[in-house]
Formats: structure tokens, C-alpha cells, sequence
């Protein structure tokens, strides 16, 4: 076991990049025993905890979801990559564990600009940001934060739901259902250039956004959905966001609002992995609620599809991974 022998790895470990062995039934955890640190000198993605769940139509305890990904990340944790991944993140990115935002939570309206500021910071340390939610509404503060360093965004947004319902009087609403139309109105994302996968409840109006709905996906495939994907987002910087409402309960019973005929796991990780290369500077994973799991299962494909996101980030143009493909077509 070596240095692993130690333990408590989200403390003790030495460097920020490699794979670590430490019991998963033991230990302190962060996201996939990643350091906790907010140093962020020479750090490449920096994973944070976003708890707000006060923004949910139907069940709350999202805010227990960055917790419980954490928690089920241990299983994934002495894993270089993601089996069949092409690139291993762990060994090539610097990556830690931030730690969650903080805010009051006596004064609820003030969240948004606390998240705003707590990934604005990250952004400001040269890390790019991971963020695990959390209700929906938090990638809205958060897109805001990047969107002010790298400009108007493409969305590639897995979901049950479009979250962009127009509500009368929503100027200032902290709703999980409207903060994409205000994305698209502040001009933080382009939807003609954004795509929704996976949606499967009604709204009479797209707002413009592109939509892959379940039926579509079921149809075709995940390698159409990979293409059309790429065609919309081809030399744009691209936030990824994944409500994982947008599995089908039977694989994600914990979550807010759950909504049958949906993806499954493996579909979602398909998709994801094809998209390697796509110019990702901002991602997360919510909705996950632990209090309505099954045996973690919702936990542990919330866990997952970060790693993945992880992926994306270390085969992004410019990554280590994108350098060796290309120093290795010049060798050729």
C-alpha cells in the first residue's frame, strides 16, 4: 500500500495529480479523495459543493447532494479513469476539492451573488470550476461567473426538464425552472447554439434552444445525439450542467423531480465520452437528493457523470490529453 497506508487522503496527500488507494469504507472524504485545498496555485479543476435546495418545485434535500456524491466518489476514487475512458484526469489534471460555497441561509436572497462570487474566485485562481449541486438554479449563478471571463456560453444541458418557464413577476425569482430563459435573455448562453437532452415534460416554447427530448434519444441513439452536438458547439466554449433527473428514476429515484422515461446510465455516459474534445469551461452535476435514494444509486451516477465531466476537462483543447494527440499527429 506505500505512502496510501497513511489515510485520510483529502488531508494528507502529498501532490495534486495521480490516483490514490484508501479504504472506501474509511477515511475523510472530498470528491474522489481529491486534496482539500483553496490554494488554487497550478490547480486545473476545482471541484465545489454548491448545497442550496431552496429553489425546488417538489421534494427538497438536494442541498445533502454535494455531500452524498462525495461520499459515494470513494468507490471511484483509486481508479486512474473512468473504464474506457481514453484519457486518465487524475493523472493528468492538478485537481482538488474546494470545499463548498457558504453563504446565509437566514437571507436567501442573497445566494445568488454568494455562488457567483465563490466560482467567480476559482475562475480568478486559474482552476476551472466542477460544481456539484444543489438545486438546478445554482448553475445560473455560476454560468453568470464564467460567462464573465470567457463570454457569451454554449449550453449542453442534460435534463427532464427545459427550466424555462416564464412565471409573471420572476425578476429576481430563485426558481429551478426559470434560469435558463433568464440565461438566454441576459445573453450569458446562445440557445441557438445550445442544446437539451433528455427533456420530457411539456413546454409550449423552446425560447430557441436546441432540444434532443428522450423519445429522440431512445430513437437514435447516442452517437446521433454526440453529432448533432458537436455540430451546434463546434468552436464555442461550452458549460456542461447535468440534472440527473434526466436518468430515468429507475437508475435516479434520488432527486426532486423525477420523471419517467428517461436515460439510462450507461446512455448519458455515452453521450458524455463522445463529446471528448469540446471546449468545456464550466460544469457541474445537481439535483442529486439523498434523503429519497435507493442504495445510493443516485449518489453514485451523480459521482460518475463528474468524473466524466473530469474527462471532458483533460481532452479539452489545450489539455495535457489534447497536447499528446496532437504532438503525436506531428510525429506521424
Amino acid at each position: 500500500m506505500g505512502n496510501s497506508a497513511r489515510g485520510d487522503h483529502a488531508f494528507t496527500a502529498e501532490g495534486l495529480v495521480g490516483a490514490s488507494f484508501e479504504l472506501t469504507f474509511a477515511g475523510a472524504l472530498s470528491f474522489l479523495r481529491r486534496k482539500y485545498s483553496r490554494d488554487l496555485t497550478g490547480v486545473d479543476v476545482a471541484v465545489t459543493g454548491l448545497p442550496l435546495d431552496t429553489a425546488t418545485t417538489n421534494r427538497p434535500g438536494a442541498r445533502f447532494g454535494p455531500r452524498a456524491v462525495r461520499e459515494a466518489s470513494a468507490l471511484l476514487s483509486f481508479e486512474g479513469r473512468p473504464y474506457g475512458a481514453a484519457v486518465s484526469p487524475l493523472d493528468l489534471l492538478a485537481i482538488v476539492d474546494y470545499g463548498d460555497c457558504q453563504w446565509d441561509f437566514g437571507r436567501p436572497i442573497e445566494v445568488p451573488s454568494a455562488i457567483e462570487a465563490h466560482i467567480a474566485g476559482i475562475l480568478r485562481g486559474g482552476a476551472a470550476p466542477l460544481s456539484i449541486g444543489g438545486d438546478h438554479f445554482v448553475t445560473l449563478p455560476a454560468l453568470r461567473a464564467v460567462a464573465k471571463q470567457h463570454g457569451t456560453l454554449s449550453l449542453i444541458h442534460f435534463d427532464a426538464h427545459s427550466d424555462t418557464w416564464s412565471v409573471d413577476d420572476d425578476e429576481g425569482r430563485i426558481d429551478h425552472g426559470t434560469m435558463f430563459l433568464h440565461a438566454a435573455r441576459e445573453g450569458i448562453v446562445d440557445p441557438a447554439r445550445s442544446v437539451q437532452i433528455g427533456i420530457r415534460t411539456f413546454n409550449p416554447d423552446t425560447h430557441g434552444f436546441q432540444i434532443l427530448d428522450a423519445p429522440w434519444v431512445h430513437r437514435n441513439g447516442a452517437a446521433a445525439v454526440v453529432q448533432r452536438v458537436r455540430e451546434l458547439v463546434e468552436g464555442r466554449k461550452v458549460y456542461v450542467t447535468f440534472d440527473v433527473d434526466c436518468l430515468d428514476p429507475s437508475f435516479a429515484p434520488g432527486t426532486g423531480t423525477p420523471v419517467c422515461g428517461g436515460l439510462s446510465t450507461a446512455t448519458a455516459i455515452e453521450i458524455l465520452r463522445g463529446l471528448a474534445g469540446v471546449d468545456v469551461v464550466g460544469a457541474d452535476v445537481v439535483e442529486v437528493a439523498p434523503a429519497y435514494d435507493t442504495a445510493g444509486i443516485t449518489a453514485l451516477a451523480g459521482a460518475t457523470i463528474a468524473y466524466e465531466h473530469l474527462v471532458l476537462y483533460a481532452s479539452r483543447p489545450g489539455a495535457p490529453a489534447a497536447r499528446a494527440r496532437t504532438d503525436a499527429s506531428r510525429a506521424r
